[in-house]
Protein backbone atom coordinates (compact mmCIF):
# COMPACT_ATOMS: atom_id res chain seq x y z
CA UNK A 1 0.00 0.00 0.00
CA UNK A 2 1.47 3.34 -1.06
CA UNK A 3 2.07 6.11 1.44
CA UNK A 4 -0.46 8.99 1.30
CA UNK A 5 0.76 12.05 -0.54
CA UNK A 6 0.66 15.26 1.47
CA UNK A 7 2.43 18.53 2.05
CA UNK A 8 5.55 19.32 4.02
CA UNK A 9 6.13 22.66 5.72
CA UNK A 10 9.82 23.09 6.50
CA UNK A 11 11.41 25.92 8.52
CA UNK A 12 14.61 27.47 7.21
CA UNK A 13 16.82 27.92 10.25
CA UNK A 14 20.19 29.57 10.75
CA UNK A 15 19.32 32.87 9.06
CA UNK A 16 20.91 36.06 10.39
CA UNK A 17 19.32 39.27 11.61
CA UNK A 18 18.90 41.16 8.34
CA UNK A 19 19.84 44.77 7.65
CA UNK A 20 19.59 47.09 4.63
CA UNK A 21 21.70 45.87 1.73
CA UNK A 22 22.02 42.28 2.95
CA UNK A 23 21.85 39.47 0.37
CA UNK A 24 18.54 37.79 1.22
CA UNK A 25 18.70 35.29 -1.64
CA UNK A 26 22.27 34.31 -0.77
CA UNK A 27 21.35 33.78 2.87
CA UNK A 28 18.38 31.57 1.97
CA UNK A 29 20.44 29.58 -0.53
CA UNK A 30 23.13 29.01 2.08
CA UNK A 31 20.65 27.95 4.76
CA UNK A 32 18.49 25.79 2.47
CA UNK A 33 20.71 24.18 -0.20
CA UNK A 34 18.12 21.38 -0.23
CA UNK A 35 15.55 23.54 -2.09
CA UNK A 36 13.99 21.63 -5.00
CA UNK A 37 11.99 22.41 -8.12
CA UNK A 38 8.35 23.11 -7.27
CA UNK A 39 8.99 24.24 -3.70
CA UNK A 40 7.22 27.36 -2.46
CA UNK A 41 9.52 29.65 -0.48
CA UNK A 42 7.52 31.81 1.94
CA UNK A 43 9.40 34.84 3.23
CA UNK A 44 8.18 37.21 5.92
CA UNK A 45 7.73 40.70 4.50
CA UNK A 46 9.71 42.17 7.38
CA UNK A 47 13.01 40.69 6.20
CA UNK A 48 12.27 41.82 2.64
CA UNK A 49 11.61 45.34 3.91
CA UNK A 50 14.74 45.31 6.07
CA UNK A 51 17.05 44.25 3.25
CA UNK A 52 15.44 46.77 0.88
CA UNK A 53 15.68 49.60 3.42
CA UNK A 54 11.91 50.13 3.78
CA UNK A 55 12.38 51.47 7.30
CA UNK A 56 11.47 54.57 9.28
CA UNK A 57 14.17 55.75 11.65
CA UNK A 58 12.98 57.22 14.94
CA UNK A 59 15.23 59.83 16.49
CA UNK A 60 16.50 59.40 20.04
CA UNK A 61 14.51 62.46 21.16
CA UNK A 62 11.38 61.53 19.21
CA UNK A 63 8.34 59.73 20.61
CA UNK A 64 8.07 56.38 18.82
CA UNK A 65 4.26 56.36 18.79
CA UNK A 66 4.14 59.86 17.28
CA UNK A 67 6.57 58.69 14.59
CA UNK A 68 4.47 55.58 13.99
CA UNK A 69 1.25 57.57 13.54
CA UNK A 70 3.01 59.91 11.12
CA UNK A 71 4.31 56.93 9.13
CA UNK A 72 0.80 55.43 9.02
CA UNK A 73 -0.55 58.70 7.60
CA UNK A 74 2.23 58.77 5.00
CA UNK A 75 1.41 55.23 3.84
CA UNK A 76 -2.38 55.73 3.82
CA UNK A 77 -4.49 56.27 0.72
CA UNK A 78 -7.83 56.13 2.55
CA UNK A 79 -8.91 55.69 6.15
CA UNK A 80 -11.53 52.94 6.23
CA UNK A 81 -12.25 52.96 9.97
CA UNK A 82 -10.74 54.17 13.20
CA UNK A 83 -11.15 53.83 16.94
CA UNK A 84 -8.89 56.00 19.06
CA UNK A 85 -5.32 55.65 17.75
CA UNK A 86 -6.17 52.45 15.81
CA UNK A 87 -6.70 53.00 12.09
CA UNK A 88 -7.78 50.53 9.46
CA UNK A 89 -6.54 52.00 6.19
CA UNK A 90 -6.10 51.29 2.52
CA UNK A 91 -2.44 51.39 1.54
CA UNK A 92 -1.17 52.42 -1.87
CA UNK A 93 -0.67 48.70 -2.58
CA UNK A 94 -4.45 48.23 -2.30
CA UNK A 95 -4.32 46.32 1.00
CA UNK A 96 -6.85 47.21 3.69
CA UNK A 97 -4.99 46.61 6.94
CA UNK A 98 -4.49 47.96 10.44
CA UNK A 99 -1.84 50.66 10.82
CA UNK A 100 -0.91 50.47 7.11
CA UNK A 101 0.99 47.27 7.86
CA UNK A 102 3.67 49.20 9.77
CA UNK A 103 5.42 46.94 12.27
CA UNK A 104 7.14 47.96 15.49
CA UNK A 105 7.88 44.42 16.72
CA UNK A 106 11.05 42.37 16.21
CA UNK A 107 12.92 45.52 15.26
CA UNK A 108 15.25 47.90 17.08
CA UNK A 109 13.63 50.59 19.22
CA UNK A 110 14.81 53.28 16.81
CA UNK A 111 13.13 51.78 13.76
CA UNK A 112 9.74 50.99 12.26
CA UNK A 113 9.27 48.56 9.36
CA UNK A 114 7.08 49.45 6.39
CA UNK A 115 5.56 47.00 3.95
CA UNK A 116 7.82 46.39 0.94
CA UNK A 117 7.40 49.02 -1.77
CA UNK A 118 6.53 46.35 -4.34
CA UNK A 119 6.44 42.90 -2.79
CA UNK A 120 5.53 41.25 -6.11
CA UNK A 121 8.71 42.66 -7.66
CA UNK A 122 10.66 41.54 -4.58
CA UNK A 123 9.27 38.02 -4.97
CA UNK A 124 10.21 37.91 -8.66
CA UNK A 125 13.73 39.10 -7.89
CA UNK A 126 14.20 36.52 -5.12
CA UNK A 127 12.85 33.72 -7.33
CA UNK A 128 15.25 34.65 -10.11
CA UNK A 129 18.21 34.85 -7.71
CA UNK A 130 17.48 31.41 -6.23
CA UNK A 131 17.39 29.97 -9.76
CA UNK A 132 20.83 31.49 -10.42
CA UNK A 133 22.28 30.34 -7.08
CA UNK A 134 20.82 26.83 -6.76
CA UNK A 135 19.54 26.01 -10.23
CA UNK A 136 16.01 25.34 -8.91
CA UNK A 137 12.70 26.74 -10.09
CA UNK A 138 10.66 27.67 -7.05
CA UNK A 139 7.69 29.90 -6.33
CA UNK A 140 8.05 32.72 -3.83
CA UNK A 141 5.42 34.15 -1.48
CA UNK A 142 6.03 37.27 0.61
CA UNK A 143 3.81 37.13 3.69
CA UNK A 144 2.57 39.58 6.29
CA UNK A 145 0.31 39.30 9.32
CA UNK A 146 -3.22 40.68 8.89
CA UNK A 147 -6.33 40.70 11.04
CA UNK A 148 -9.69 39.71 9.57
CA UNK A 149 -12.98 41.60 9.80
CA UNK A 150 -15.46 39.97 12.17
CA UNK A 151 -12.93 37.33 13.27
CA UNK A 152 -10.56 37.47 16.22
CA UNK A 153 -6.94 36.46 15.77
CA UNK A 154 -4.27 37.10 13.19
CA UNK A 155 -3.03 35.04 10.28
CA UNK A 156 -0.36 35.45 7.65
CA UNK A 157 -1.47 36.35 4.13
CA UNK A 158 0.40 37.03 0.91
CA UNK A 159 1.40 40.58 0.01
CA UNK A 160 3.69 39.49 -2.81
CA UNK A 161 4.18 36.40 -4.96
CA UNK A 162 5.97 35.10 -8.03
CA UNK A 163 5.84 31.92 -10.07
CA UNK A 164 2.49 30.78 -8.68
CA UNK A 165 -1.13 31.82 -9.29
CA UNK A 166 -2.55 33.93 -6.50
CA UNK A 167 -6.05 32.55 -7.08
CA UNK A 168 -7.26 29.14 -8.18
CA UNK A 169 -10.44 29.84 -10.13
CA UNK A 170 -13.04 27.07 -9.85
CA UNK A 171 -15.91 29.06 -11.30
CA UNK A 172 -17.69 26.90 -13.83
CA UNK A 173 -16.39 23.63 -12.38
CA UNK A 174 -18.91 20.98 -11.39
CA UNK A 175 -18.80 19.32 -7.95
CA UNK A 176 -19.45 15.64 -7.15
CA UNK A 177 -23.18 16.31 -6.83
CA UNK A 178 -23.47 17.98 -10.21
CA UNK A 179 -23.60 21.55 -8.87
CA UNK A 180 -21.82 24.18 -10.94
CA UNK A 181 -19.57 26.44 -8.87
CA UNK A 182 -20.44 30.10 -9.39
CA UNK A 183 -18.11 32.12 -7.18
CA UNK A 184 -15.38 29.84 -5.82
CA UNK A 185 -11.88 31.26 -6.13
CA UNK A 186 -9.30 29.88 -3.71
CA UNK A 187 -6.65 32.30 -2.41
CA UNK A 188 -3.81 29.81 -2.83
CA UNK A 189 -0.97 32.12 -1.82
CA UNK A 190 -2.81 33.21 1.33
CA UNK A 191 -3.29 29.57 2.33
CA UNK A 192 0.42 28.92 1.79
CA UNK A 193 1.36 32.00 3.82
CA UNK A 194 -0.78 30.78 6.72
CA UNK A 195 0.64 27.26 6.52
CA UNK A 196 4.22 28.54 6.52
CA UNK A 197 3.59 30.64 9.61
CA UNK A 198 2.86 27.47 11.58
CA UNK A 199 6.59 26.71 11.52
CA UNK A 200 7.89 30.29 11.35
CA UNK A 201 5.96 31.56 14.34
CA UNK A 202 5.94 35.13 15.67
CA UNK A 203 8.67 34.83 18.28
CA UNK A 204 10.88 32.01 17.00
CA UNK A 205 13.08 34.17 14.78
CA UNK A 206 12.43 32.01 11.68
CA UNK A 207 11.47 34.37 8.84
CA UNK A 208 11.51 31.83 5.98
CA UNK A 209 9.74 28.51 5.45
CA UNK A 210 9.30 26.14 2.51
CA UNK A 211 6.05 24.44 1.56
CA UNK A 212 6.71 21.30 -0.46
CA UNK A 213 4.28 19.15 -2.42
CA UNK A 214 1.86 21.84 -3.60
CA UNK A 215 0.52 21.06 -7.09
CA UNK A 216 0.48 24.23 -9.19
CA UNK A 217 1.49 25.52 -12.58
CA UNK A 218 3.33 28.80 -12.98
CA UNK A 219 0.98 31.36 -14.60
CA UNK A 220 1.81 32.47 -18.15
CA UNK A 221 1.72 36.09 -16.98
CA UNK A 222 3.15 36.64 -13.52
CA UNK A 223 0.91 39.34 -12.03
CA UNK A 224 1.69 38.44 -8.44
CA UNK A 225 -0.88 39.23 -5.78
CA UNK A 226 -2.81 41.87 -7.77
CA UNK A 227 -5.77 39.49 -8.34
CA UNK A 228 -6.33 39.39 -4.56
CA UNK A 229 -7.10 43.10 -4.29
CA UNK A 230 -10.83 43.77 -4.05
CA UNK A 231 -11.60 47.47 -4.39
CA UNK A 232 -14.01 49.58 -6.41
CA UNK A 233 -17.38 48.08 -7.36
CA UNK A 234 -16.50 44.70 -5.84
CA UNK A 235 -15.81 46.17 -2.40
CA UNK A 236 -18.96 45.78 -0.27
CA UNK A 237 -17.18 47.00 2.88
CA UNK A 238 -15.52 50.17 1.65
CA UNK A 239 -16.14 52.25 4.76
CA UNK A 240 -16.20 51.63 8.48
CA UNK A 241 -19.51 52.63 10.06
CA UNK A 242 -17.86 55.19 12.34
CA UNK A 243 -16.12 56.91 9.45
CA UNK A 244 -18.66 56.86 6.64
CA UNK A 245 -19.76 60.47 7.06
CA UNK A 246 -16.21 61.75 7.51
CA UNK A 247 -15.03 59.89 4.42
CA UNK A 248 -17.49 61.66 2.13
CA UNK A 249 -16.22 64.64 0.12
CA UNK A 250 -18.02 66.53 -2.66
CA UNK A 251 -16.50 65.57 -6.00
CA UNK A 252 -16.11 68.31 -8.59
CA UNK A 253 -15.03 66.08 -11.47
CA UNK A 254 -17.44 63.22 -12.04
CA UNK A 255 -17.60 60.72 -14.87
CA UNK A 256 -21.05 59.85 -16.29
CA UNK A 257 -22.67 56.77 -14.83
CA UNK A 258 -26.10 55.34 -15.66
CA UNK A 259 -28.78 54.77 -13.06
CA UNK A 260 -28.51 58.08 -11.22
CA UNK A 261 -32.22 58.76 -10.80
CA UNK A 262 -32.84 55.24 -9.49
CA UNK A 263 -29.93 55.60 -7.08
CA UNK A 264 -31.23 58.93 -5.75
CA UNK A 265 -34.70 57.43 -5.33
CA UNK A 266 -33.29 54.51 -3.33
CA UNK A 267 -31.13 56.85 -1.21
CA UNK A 268 -34.10 59.06 -0.35
CA UNK A 269 -36.14 56.00 0.62
CA UNK A 270 -33.39 55.02 3.06
CA UNK A 271 -33.12 58.59 4.38
CA UNK A 272 -36.85 59.06 4.98
CA UNK A 273 -37.11 55.66 6.69
CA UNK A 274 -34.13 56.45 8.92
CA UNK A 275 -35.22 60.01 9.78
CA UNK A 276 -39.01 59.92 10.32
CA UNK A 277 -38.72 62.87 12.73
CA UNK A 278 -38.04 65.12 9.71
CA UNK A 279 -41.35 64.92 7.81
CA UNK A 280 -41.52 66.95 4.63
CA UNK A 281 -43.18 66.67 1.24
CA UNK A 282 -40.72 66.90 -1.65
CA UNK A 283 -40.12 65.43 -5.09
CA UNK A 284 -37.15 64.63 -7.25
CA UNK A 285 -36.49 63.65 -10.83
CA UNK A 286 -35.21 64.88 -14.15
CA UNK A 287 -33.36 63.54 -17.14
CA UNK A 288 -30.96 60.67 -16.47
CA UNK A 289 -27.93 62.82 -17.26
CA UNK A 290 -26.28 62.79 -13.86
CA UNK A 291 -28.38 65.69 -12.55
CA UNK A 292 -31.42 65.10 -10.35
CA UNK A 293 -33.62 68.09 -9.40
CA UNK A 294 -35.04 68.23 -5.88
CA UNK A 295 -38.26 70.19 -5.29
CA UNK A 296 -39.80 71.28 -2.01
CA UNK A 297 -43.54 70.95 -2.60
CA UNK A 298 -44.53 71.80 0.97
CA UNK A 299 -44.96 75.44 1.85
CA UNK A 300 -41.53 76.99 2.31
CA UNK A 301 -40.67 77.63 5.94
CA UNK A 302 -37.72 77.26 8.28
CA UNK A 303 -39.05 73.88 9.41
CA UNK A 304 -39.55 72.44 5.94
CA UNK A 305 -36.13 73.71 4.82
CA UNK A 306 -34.42 72.13 7.84
CA UNK A 307 -36.29 68.86 7.37
CA UNK A 308 -35.42 68.64 3.69
CA UNK A 309 -31.80 69.52 4.45
CA UNK A 310 -31.57 66.62 6.90
CA UNK A 311 -32.93 64.19 4.31
CA UNK A 312 -30.68 65.50 1.53
CA UNK A 313 -27.62 65.14 3.79
CA UNK A 314 -28.56 61.58 4.71
CA UNK A 315 -29.24 60.71 1.06
CA UNK A 316 -25.84 62.06 -0.01
CA UNK A 317 -24.09 59.92 2.61
CA UNK A 318 -26.10 56.88 1.48
CA UNK A 319 -25.11 57.51 -2.14
CA UNK A 320 -21.49 57.79 -1.00
CA UNK A 321 -21.80 54.41 0.73
CA UNK A 322 -23.12 52.97 -2.53
CA UNK A 323 -20.03 54.19 -4.40
CA UNK A 324 -21.44 57.32 -6.06
CA UNK A 325 -19.57 60.58 -6.32
CA UNK A 326 -21.98 63.41 -5.50
CA UNK A 327 -22.22 67.18 -5.30
CA UNK A 328 -25.18 69.17 -3.99
CA UNK A 329 -25.94 72.49 -5.70
CA UNK A 330 -28.47 74.62 -3.79
CA UNK A 331 -30.75 76.75 -5.94
CA UNK A 332 -33.18 78.31 -3.46
CA UNK A 333 -36.74 79.13 -4.38
CA UNK A 334 -36.54 82.24 -6.61
CA UNK A 335 -39.84 83.60 -7.89
CA UNK A 336 -41.83 81.00 -6.01
CA UNK A 337 -40.20 78.06 -7.80
CA UNK A 338 -40.28 74.78 -5.90
CA UNK A 339 -36.77 73.85 -7.06
CA UNK A 340 -34.36 73.97 -4.10
CA UNK A 341 -31.30 72.23 -5.46
CA UNK A 342 -29.73 69.62 -7.67
CA UNK A 343 -27.83 66.43 -6.94
CA UNK A 344 -25.02 65.92 -9.44
CA UNK A 345 -23.71 62.39 -9.35
CA UNK A 346 -21.58 59.91 -11.22
CA UNK A 347 -18.29 58.11 -10.62
CA UNK A 348 -15.09 59.83 -9.46
CA UNK A 349 -13.30 61.05 -12.58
Amino acid sequence: MSEPVGLQVLPVGGLPEFAPGDDLAGAIAGAAPWLADGDVVVVTSKVVSKTEGALVHVGADEDREVARQRAIDDETVRVVARRGPLKIVETRHGWVVAAAGIDASNVAAGQLVLLPRDADASARSLRSALLDLLGVTVAVVVSDTFGRTWREGLTDVAVGSAGIPALLDHRGDVDAHGNRLETTQVALVDELAGAADLVKGKLAGVPVAVVRGVPFAAPPEDVGTRPLVRLGPGDLFAYGTRDLVGARRPVADQAPRPGGVEAVAAAFRVATAALPEFPVVFSYGGADDGVVDVHLTDAVSTTTAVNLGALVGAALVQLHAEGWATRWEPVGTPGGSSLVGRVRLGSPA
